[in-house]
């Protein structure tokens, strides 16, 4: 399974590198005065060839890191404990409404908003959530999440799935524990914030899914990062 999501993941890498793909629903919103000032459909190819490497890593393993059976068993779930779900049109307008309330609630922060489908990745880089090697939340990190749980609090038809992710140096078992031990306490602050448990996947994906090359310093940054995929629950 893991050879196969790796073929996967690089199959569609490949694709969105040479369509040179845009977002769905607009770019991005960075974290220095020049990025928060350019609009974001007209934003450079780099941001948007980042854009597309996220997209594909999400939407390549059908969508979420956890696979389709442990989608599926929390949606269940979540119906079944009287979560409204979605279906139909529906489905778009309620994510089409949640994206335009990250973006604009994400906005200077440093934190890429990605849609593919009917999913929204947040991707957050390991310079607003922790240190090198660690997994406490840096003070900076509260304030995003308190504006990502106002979203969530919100738009409660969804799940969410939360992975971490970390460069290559270091073993593959430590970078697992590592990664999901970040996404456990991005997943912790979250609930602290109001956000339901059951709502919540937490997977740790270590160094298997790279958004840059982990040859430079300047790669291996981006890809230790948490990211967050906001999935609708479905009644259909």
């Amino acid at each position: 399974m893991k050879t196969r999501n790796h073929v996967l993941v690089a199959t569609a890498i490949s694709v969105a590198l040479l369509a040179g793909c845009t977002t769905t629903g607009g770019g991005y919103y960075g974290s220095t005065p020049q990025q928060q000032q350019t609009d974001p459909n007209d934003e450079g190819m780099n941001r948007t060839q980042r854009g597309a490497l996220i997209g594909a890593a999400v939407g390549a393993v059908a969508g979420l890191l956890s696979g389709d059976d442990a989608t599926e068993r929390r949606q269940h779930a979540l119906i079944g404990a009287g979560v409204g779900g979605l279906a139909g049109g529906a489905i778009g307008r309620y994510q089409d409404n949640q994206e335009r309330a990250l973006r604009e609630r994400m906005r200077g922060t440093g934190v890429d908003v990605v849609r593919d489908g009917d999913h929204i990745t947040l991707d957050m880089p390991e310079a607003i959530t922790f240190a090198f090697n660690s997994s406490t939340l840096n003070r900076n990190a509260y304030s995003v999440l308190d504006r990502v749980a106002d979203t969530l609090r919100e738009y409660d038809q969804t799940m969410i799935e939360v992975a971490g992710h970390t460069d290559s140096i270091g073993s593959d078992a430590y970078n697992d524990k590592l990664s999901r031990e970040r996404a456990q306490a991005v997943a912790n602050y979250l609930v602290s914030r109001g956000i339901s448990g059951q709502r919540l996947i937490i997977t740790g994906a270590g160094e298997r899914y790279p958004i840059a090359s982990n040859d430079t310093e300047a790669g291996r940054a981006e890809n230790r990062r948490v990211e967050m995929t906001i999935v609708p629950i479905r009644n259909d």
